[in-house]
């Protein structure tokens, strides 16, 4: 028993809590003085200002609130008017909230844009701080090659000119003879080579004058064939139309002939006839 009433006494505390948590608690009555007690009027105290129960009977023992239908018209009105305004403050404050939520939202998108921006600027820079660095690199490697190469150039100049002043200082010596023996055999070989070339280019040139030679006479050769054709082509022409002529004209006499005959023969038939009448 003990039990079940102590968990109800725990309920009710929270329950207490939980309105003053709400801003709901103690003090919150209909009266119009200032205090932070039971007062509604214009003090601190917050809520719906009821007026129930105990508090509501102490006022009225105090004298401090009116009975009758116009206090309680005036409590209604004044209810719904304080219900109105507020909707309209709880409008007013959900708009701003909202607007201040769209405000903020901008507000990230335009923060988020800036550093999106920011980072590709940044990873623009970065690419062409690598790209920089990267042709210095290949610049410097270029530059100590071509250090490289001149140092090694000097150095083959030096040695020359060493070796030219020894063989300035040794004079007439052997390598000299040999230098120069060397050198005139080179050069008997290169007048060989140069005498093996011109035999050579000699016997090209030979070639082609015989093989254009040949052509020359072959071509002469077939054009002074076609030219002999075409003589004996012309001549079998021309007499073939001789001898056709001299048929003609043969056909032409025989028939000239067998007509003299007729008329020969005719003349005579008639003479016979006149000296047989």
């Amino acid at each position: 028993m003990a039990k079940k009433k102590k968990k109800k006494k725990k309920k009710k505390k929270k329950k207490k809590k939980k309105r003053e948590e709400k801003g709901k608690g103690k003090g919150k009555g209909k009266g119009k003085g200032k205090g932070k007690g039971k007062g509604k009027g214009k003090g601190k105290g917050k809520g719906k200002g009821k007026g129930k129960g105990k508090e509501r009977k102490g006022k009225e023992r105090k004298g401090k609130e009116r009975k009758g239908k116009e206090r309680k018209g005036k409590e209604r009105k004044g209810k719904e008017r304080k219900g109105k305004e507020r909707k309209e403050k709880k409008r007013k404050e959900e708009k701003k909230r909202k607007e201040r939520k769209e405000k903020e939202k901008k507000k990230k998108r335009k923060e988020k844009k800036k550093r999106e921006e920011k980072r590709r600027k940044e990873k623009k820079r970065e690419e062409k701080r690598r790209k920089e660095k990267k042709r210095e690199e290949k610049r410097r490697k270029e530059r100590r090659k071509e250090k490289k190469r001149k140092e090694k150039k000097r150095e083959k100049k030096r040695r020359k000119e060493k070796r030219r002043e020894k063989e300035r200082k040794k004079g007439e010596g052997k390598e000299k003879e040999k230098r120069r023996k060397r050198e005139g055999k080179e050069k008997e070989r290169e007048g060989k080579r140069r005498e093996e070339k011109r035999r050579e280019e000699e016997k090209r040139r030979e070639e082609r004058k015989r093989r254009k030679e040949k052509k020359r006479k072959e071509k002469k050769r077939k054009e002074k064939k076609r030219k002999e054709k075409e003589k004996k082509r012309k001549e079998k022409k021309r007499k073939e139309k001789k001898r056709k002529e001299k048929k003609r004209k043969e056909k032409k006499r025989k028939e000239k002939e067998k007509e003299k005959e007729k008329e020969k023969k005719g003349h005579q038939w008639k003479k016979s006839l006149s000296h047989q009448m």
